[in-house]
């Protein structure tokens, strides 16, 4: 398909550690950089193919999306009795260790596990963050519970320094109440990967989450010309959905979005959403900067 190339299996391999551990695959799918241009003629199963992610937690499994929008790396990591392995791939990532020249933001969005980096061992309940330095050789992600296992969503950016790998509570966040329920985008920021709480090359990440019966985020909207965005849209039931909006502000794009799901965000399209019910999502910034405040607000009459 135009733009996006195939799935392809990276083998795990046994590395001798004191827990169980079985061969995996882990799975990089690579996407190309769309011009706004080109977007306007996409029908829904492009905009769908080039922007959304659909698959990223399955047991047992670490599922990777390569994009060339600020050469972010979308992922996500479900281990169950065994260990997973971050491998690198030599014809994606182009180092031997995945890490060797990124930096990366791991959120969990399921039960208690653990990210074990460079024989470190990091708790992370649920909602809890951790920011891995770059440099890292070794990641590995664990499930306290098989059962109830851990979700590990991962975000890395490319980077040209290493900082200290941190663990972020969710209670630790740097907090921010917005919106008004008269509107219905009554919502709280958590900065978390955020120069006020974790120093880091240019990966910025934290969580909204959006009061019981308030649906919106971002709106008014805006665009950031000097960096892109990811979405991961999550706490939603089986049948909810956000319709997530997109494309330049003047001709404007939705995708249908389900729980677990993230979105690509290029430079010069909004990204806002609404859903059926309340929500919460995980933003993650990468680009020239990492001021959380510049951004291109967009007026409502320039909506199309």
């Amino acid at each position: 398909m135009p733009g996006r190339r195939p799935r392809r299996p990276v083998f795990g391999v046994p590395c001798g550690r004191p827990f169980s551990r079985k061969v995996f695959i882990m799975m990089i799918d690579v996407r190309q950089v769309s011009h706004p241009d080109a977007v306007s003629g996409y029908d829904t199963a492009a905009l769908r193919q080039h922007f959304l992610v659909e698959r990223l937690f399955e047991p047992g499994k670490v599922l990777l999306t390569y994009s060339h929008v600020e050469r972010f790396v979308i992922g996500g990591a479900t281990p169950r009795s065994d260990a997973l392995k971050l491998e690198s791939d030599k014809a994606t990532i182009g180092s031997p260790n995945f890490l060797d020249r990124r930096e990366l933001g791991v959120f969990n969005i399921g039960g208690p596990g653990k990210v074990v980096a460079d024989g470190e061992t990091y708790v992370l309940g649920h909602r809890d963050a951790l920011y891995v330095a770059q440099g890292t050789k070794d990641v590995e992600f664990l499930s306290d519970d098989p059962d109830a296992p851990a979700k590990f969503y991962l975000l890395s950016t490319p980077a040209h320094a290493r900082y200290e790998t941190k663990v972020v509570k969710i209670a630790e966040a740097k907090a921010m109440p917005l919106g008004d329920q008269a509107t219905a985008n009554k919502r709280t920021i958590y900065q978390m990967i955020h120069p006020d709480v974790v120093k880091s090359c240019q990966l910025v990440m934290g969580m909204t989450e959006l009061a019981e019966g308030n649906i919106w985020n971002t709106m008014p909207c805006h665009v950031h010309d000097r960096r892109s965005e990811v979405y991961l849209y999550f706490g939603l039931p089986a049948d909810a959905r956000v319709v997530h909006l997109m494309g330049k502000p003047e001709e404007t794009r939705h995708l249908v979005v389900a729980d677990g799901q993230a979105i690509i965000s290029p430079p010069w399209s909004i990204h806002s959403g609404v859903g059926t019910r309340a929500y919460t999502f995980i933003w993650g910034m990468g680009g020239d900067n990492i001021d959380y405040t510049d951004m291109d607000m967009v007026a409502m009459d320039q909506l199309r």
